[in-house]
């Protein structure tokens, strides 16, 4: 098969999906990167009818990954994910008013422009959690105690960074109560799998990141969020909240850590999705209540599928009459992640309050 990776600068050294290039590469098939941040694209001769079985995009929130993406669903190329369901759940704002609408458990959020406005919400609903409705990689996420604390300073290492406010649109959501600790569930292609790691609004909290049992709740949760948005490959954020289980976050391609044979599933899974399409908005591949084999039951370890299974090295014809056209631009070969640098870790974004 054919594949294009849209793979933006903050990942451009990152496992996932770097290391998710190399493998399908190593099975035979033919894949193309670019680098929205740092080349020149000639976009309308690059985006083609035919040209690729599938583009694949790993992006930060507002980044300009997405509009390339879209213009490839725009002349009916396969995306992953669906151009739609990303964009449903980039926008936190959206996300949250999606979630909450289709009975997900969502904090009550509010959205203005300038932080001094939520100072409106009652005092009753006080700490608040602030941030940027495009915001990314847990940037420019602040627990707010009380009104009088909205206009403090955003932190040195967050001013001017992706994600932190600059005149965008900001979200609130009540705080929730928790342990400190994130329950983190992937979803790949209708598996799910669940971790638990510290979170980024309880740093001195210490938690060791791993594999966690997925309670059927969790996985219904879990795997209803697929369906609403649409999405094939994602991450929830849930936290255990004095009134149960409360939804904080969800993005589309996130890091897969902790999955087992992570970059082997992906990678399967990328290459079905290219064959077969993807979910698409509102049908997405999980059935609500009904989580598969990714899961496990209350006091039993993960236990996921076996090891994905390597496609074949195969040639795919483009999916059009018409010969599928050689893109006019030279993509640089990905990066080599340096010998002695693991990828580092980053806290993920969050659509809700409850960190």
């Amino acid at each position: 098969m054919r594949l294009c990776f849209l793979v933006e600068e903050q990942y451009r050294h990152d496992g996932m999906p770097l290391d998710v290039i190399r493998q399908l590469g190593a099975w035979g098939h033919q894949v193309d990167v670019l680098w929205p941040g740092r080349s020149l694209i000639p976009i309308s001769e690059a985006i083609r009818a035919g040209s690729h079985d599938a583009w694949v995009l790993k992006t930060v929130s507002g980044g300009p990954g997405l509009t390339l993406l879209e213009a490839a669903a725009s002349v009916g190329l396969t995306t992953v994910n669906d151009v739609r369901a990303i964009r449903g759940v980039r926008d936190k704002a959206l996300a949250a008013v999606i979630a909450r609408s289709s009975g997900l458990p969502v904090p009550v959020t509010y959205a203005a422009a300038r932080p001094e406005e939520f100072a409106e919400i009652p005092t009753a609903e006080f700490p608040l959690v602030v941030k940027p409705a495009d915001g990314s990689s847990g940037r420019a996420v602040r627990l707010v105690a009380t009104p009088d604390r909205l206009l403090d300073p955003v932190e040195p290492d967050d001013a001017g960074a992706p994600g932190a406010p600059g005149g965008e649109l900001l979200i609130a959501q009540p705080y929730v109560p928790n342990s400190g600790t994130d329950l983190k569930v992937y979803g790949v292609a209708g598996q799910l799998y669940a971790t638990e790691r510290c979170s980024p609004l309880h740093p001195a909290h210490a938690v060791r990141e791993r594999q966690v049992p997925l309670t059927p709740e969790i996985a219904r949760i879990a795997a209803e969020i697929g369906t609403v948005f649409g999405l094939d490959l994602y991450g929830v954020d849930i936290l255990l909240g004095p009134d149960g289980p409360v939804v904080v976050d969800i993005n589309d391609f996130p890091s897969f850590r902790q999955v087992p044979d992570a970059v082997a599933r992906v990678s399967a899974a990328v290459l079905e999705l290219a064959r077969n399409g993807t979910a698409g908005q509102g049908s997405g591949s999980s059935t609500a209540g009904s989580p598969t084999a990714g899961q496990s039951t209350p006091g039993q370890p993960i236990a996921g599928q076996a090891k994905a299974t390597p496609a074949a090295p195969a040639t795919t014809s483009a999916p059009s009459s018409t010969p599928a056209p050689t893109p006019p631009f030279t993509v640089p070969p990905a990066p080599p992640v340096p010998p002695a640098a693991a990828p580092r870790p980053r806290p993920a974004a969050s659509i809700g309050g409850g960190r």
